[in-house]
């Protein structure tokens, strides 16, 4: 028995007007000595003389002692036998009189709570009555335990309530006069039981039975357990949490299996997804436990029960890799694998895998043997991935994960060499040694890399001219690397050599022309035109790619030869390769350009030694010198910079059911100069987020919902508290996940059947969920009313899918309304009544309504026309005689203005 602190020991009798409340202390110091602590108040005197029977084993409650047991109150009878003509226990009383206004007041609309599994009387209220009302009246199902006591107008609950049984009183009381008559109210008294966790929960089955496929995937349910409480749901009472405690065999000493402790679905663990194999012929034995409290407290309620699991072949997997030779010349379509569904009936579809989505050459039958529709190119696309989903036969759902192809073209030699270019062009100085690099030469195939159908050899065939000798260049057969062969060159004598080269695969042949030109010997360095081009002063903002310095180096060598062309190169001061020097070919001028952003507070000054050079070697004997280097020095000044954050983009996933003030994330910016930052929310037009202003922490304002936006974006904003308040922004994406809060629907309310019935008709229930993990066939759908179960019935004969069928073939030829309970079996389950419109009409042979399903304007009649057509041709006659009367007058007063103008006889006999 729980005193919660809020039950008090009355005594009262008829002898005395005082209230004693008796305290811990005075049982802590012996109640031999008599001495506990007394307060009196004056105690309504209606209540003495009143018996209240207790039973020898009831202990009674005072506030800070607890249960006050039989020997404990013999004892107290001994020394205060006087105060004891009655015992009541009173709640919500604590050492006050009932004249205080929180357990006593007038006539008015009063709500009370009241835990159930209370024994004894306990006191609820006193009404305090206002002339004229001299007694009350209480009226409403009261189950023989709430009274209003006649002589004091208090409010009491005499025995036990029991929230499973009635969890509302709704009351009404009445004050009434001498004579009986109202003269009060009537007033709302309602009274909430309160629920205490007094049942175990209870598995709709003591043992079950399922079939798990070899390999299923870790965490897809093959089964659920369920259970219920009869306790209030919104309590914890309520709250089934579910757990394995073992499964037998156990043959790897690891869990094989695993239970959602929310939804009772049962699960292959990794390990179970890697061990079970239905050739063991092992039958598994789950022992499978529920708790009530979450599983959280001590005193929460068990219920246990067993899951019998059989370990199946899984079917649908996917098949091995497959090749295909390309540019077959065998028939097509053309059989290049096999898949199967676990069970018979699916229906099967090719699905893109790849982005952006392509054309797929391939199909696949219904019974789930796929082909390719026509012969493949590898130089076009060398390999092909894409989905096989197995499908519902009646219904457009996947019934499971799609299995991946994987289709690799195989290469034949179908492709010759190809010339790089048209012409190549290399250069040789004419006194370059033998075995000298002179190029390398380059030519492709559009075969199969590493393989011997793209294995390139290569020949020189032709040299011209053959002065002074033939054969004056080597090129090697396998890298096409051209070397000098001879030491004969000489410019005056010939200036370039024109080679045909042959390129060749195990298959083809190609013909390449390659120039050599002869240029004059790099025997001088590139020279700047000033050694130091001094300071410059950069905003560290300034944008990339600027040209901030132009050079100029010169080269008295050969013009537009790569002896006097000059690369400029920076060799030292930056490291990063924050700058990048871009060479006119035509001109050799350098422009010195921004390659990276610039930062003052990284790197403030650049002290860079800028190298001009030539691509061709110098000749023996002669170096780069300090004509041929440069200095540049550049200061970088520093820009207030607006917030920098972190991380400019930020993804939370959260379920849509999440709490009011839930924690996403922490956005962290920092200000390069050091300056303090507020951070803000922009675009947050739902006001589902806030935001900590100082340190950027981010929470849930309001409820979400995944139904109205999937994906919430929102712009983080941080400001520099300066007079410039520069700002900058982040990215907030919320992915709200799903929970199940939302009852089925119907997809079409309207369904048909042919009148007379003939008794075999069912037609089936189209309805879809809202939520994103819907699972129609765990549906259960349940008739509302007296007249939908007489005349209708609903079955799911495959466990799948729901129809309707008429259970009274007397039915009449018209439309009836037949509501329908549907619960989605989620997790809270979901339910809802829908209305389904079923139509019994007469049918044409091809069993079709003469009437459209859906309603629709009806069709004018036969008289319905005759009078829209008559009334259009008065119109149209009232329109026409005036006119006709309009033209007439017209005429007449044009006449007669004639005849008024005639001057001669003839000309009245003309308008006569």
């Amino acid at each position: 028995m729980d005193c919660e602190g809020l039950s008090l020991l009355y005594i009262l009798d008829n002898r005395c007007s005082n209230i004693t409340c008796i305290e811990a202390t005075s049982f802590s110091r012996g109640l031999e000595t008599a001495k506990g602590s007394e307060r009196h108040r004056q105690a309504p005197p209606s209540w003495a003389g009143v018996e209240i029977p207790f039973r020898t084993d009831q202990g009674f409650c005072a506030p800070g002692i607890g249960i006050i047991g039989m020997e404990v109150l013999t004892k107290m009878l001994k020394i205060y036998p006087h105060h004891f003509g009655c015992l009541l226990i009173l709640h919500l009383v604590i050492c006050q009189g009932t004249d205080d206004p929180h357990i006593s007041g007038p006539l008015e609309d009063k709500t009370f709570s009241v835990q159930e599994g209370r024994t004894g009387i306990t006191y609820i209220y006193r009404f305090t009555l206002q002339p004229p009302t001299v007694k009350l009246r209480l009226t409403g199902v009261t189950d023989g335990k709430i009274y209003i006591y006649p002589k004091d107008w208090s409010l009491y609950v005499n025995g036990s309530l029991d929230w499973e049984t009635r969890n509302v009183y709704n009351l009404q009381v009445e004050g009434l006069d001498e004579n009986g008559q109202r003269v009060k109210g009537p007033y709302s008294i309602t009274i909430n039981v309160i629920d205490v966790n007094d049942n175990p929960p209870q598995f709709s089955q003591r043992e079950y039975f399922a079939a798990v496929r070899q390999n299923s995937r870790p965490g897809k349910p093959f089964t659920y357990v369920t259970a219920t409480d009869r306790d209030d749901p919104t309590t914890p009472h309520a709250q089934l949490s579910y757990s394995i405690s073992k499964h037998f065999p156990d043959p790897h000493q690891t869990m094989l299996f695993q239970i959602n402790n929310v939804t009772g679905a049962i699960s292959t663990t990794a390990a179970g997804a890697k061990y079970l194999n239905p050739a063991d012929g092992i039958n598994y034995t789950i022992a499978v436990r529920v708790k009530d409290m979450a599983g959280q407290s001590e005193n929460s309620f068990p219920s246990d029960a067993d899951v019998i699991v059989t370990v199946l072949e899984n079917l649908w997997k996917s098949p091995p890799l497959v090749k295909l030779k390309e540019n077959s010349t065998e028939p097509h379509p053309m059989r290049i694998t096999q898949v199967q569904w676990n069970d018979p009936g699916a229906k099967y579809e090719i699905r893109q895998k790849e982005t952006p989505p392509t054309k797929l050459p391939f199909m696949v039958a219904q019974n789930g043997t796929v082909y390719v529709t026509e012969p493949l190119d590898r130089e076009v696309k060398d390999a092909y991935s894409f989905y096989v989903v197995a499908k519902d036969k009646d219904e457009d759902i996947a019934l499971s994960y799609p299995l991946t192809i994987n289709v690799t073209v195989e290469d034949i030699n179908d492709n010759p060499p190809v010339c790089d270019k048209a012409l190549t062009i290399f250069e040789v100085q004419d006194n370059e040694p033998v075995g000298n690099f002179i190029g390398t030469f380059h030519a492709s195939d559009r075969d199969q890399e590493n393989t011997l159908n793209s294995r390139l050899s290569y020949v020189i065939v032709d040299q011209s001219p053959k002065v002074p000798y033939d054969n004056m260049f080597l090129i090697e057969r396998g890298t096409g690397t051209v070397n000098l062969l001879t030491s004969a060159l000489n410019k005056e004598l010939v200036s370039n050599y024109s080679l045909t080269v042959e390129v060749t695969d195990s298959a083809f042949r190609t013909l390449c022309n390659v120039q050599i030109n002869v240029i004059d010997t790099n025997d001088q360095v590139p020279i700047f035109e000033k050694s130091d081009y001094g300071s410059m002063t950069l905003p560290e903002n300034i944008p990339l790619g600027t040209v901030i310095r132009e050079i100029q180096a010169t080269d008295a060598d050969e013009p537009f030869t790569g002896s006097s062309q000059i690369v400029y190169k920076i060799d030292k001061g930056d490291p990063n390769n924050t700058f990048v020097i871009v060479t006119d070919r035509k001109t050799n001028r350098g422009y010195v350009t921004i390659n990276k952003a610039l930062d003052f507070e990284t790197t403030d000054v650049y002290n860079l030694t800028i190298q001009a050079t030539n691509p061709e070697p110098l000749v023996t004997g002669v170096q780069y010198n300090l004509n041929s280097t440069a200095y540049l020095r550049v200061i970088v000044i520093n820009v207030e910079e607006a917030p920098v954050f972190l991380k400019t983009t930020h993804t939370v996933d959260i379920p849509e059911n999440a709490t009011v003030g839930t924690f996403l994330t922490t956005a962290t910016a920092f200000d390069p100069e050091g300056d303090s930052i507020r951070y803000a929310l922009k675009s947050d037009a739902r006001k589902w987020l806030r935001i900590d202003p100082l340190n950027g922490t981010i929470y849930t304002a309001a409820p979400l919902d995944r139904e109205t936006q999937q994906t919430y974006m929102v712009q983080i904003v941080a400001t520099e508290q300066t007079k410039a308040s520069r700002s900058s922004t982040a990215q907030l994406r919320l992915n709200l996940k799903d929970v199940n809060d939302n009852p089925p629907r119907l997809d079409k309310n309207v369904v048909f059947f042919c009148h007379p019935l003939q008794g075999n008709e069912k037609t089936k229930i189209e309805v879809s969920d809202p939520d994103e993990r819907s699972y129609v066939q765990r549906f259960t759908y349940s008739l509302v009313g007296a007249d939908a179960i007489q005349n209708w019935n609903v079955s799911k004969p495959d466990d799948l899918l729901a129809y309707i069928s008429p259970r009274n073939l007397k039915l009449e030829e018209k439309d009836y309304y037949v509501p329908l309970k549907i619960n989605d079996n989620g997790r809270p389950p979901m339910e809802g009544v829908v209305t389904l419109k079923v139509r019994l009409c007469k049918c044409t042979e091809e069993n079709r309504c003469f009437l459209a399903i859906d309603d629709g304007p009806s069709l004018p009649t036969v008289g319905m026309a005759i009078g829209i057509l008559a009334g259009v041709l008065l119109i149209i006659g009232i329109i026409l005689g005036v006119v006709f009367l309009n033209l007439k007058r017209k005429k007449e007063y044009e006449l007669k203005a004639q005849t008024a103008n005639a001057v001669s006889p003839s000309e009245l006999r003309n308008l006569t």
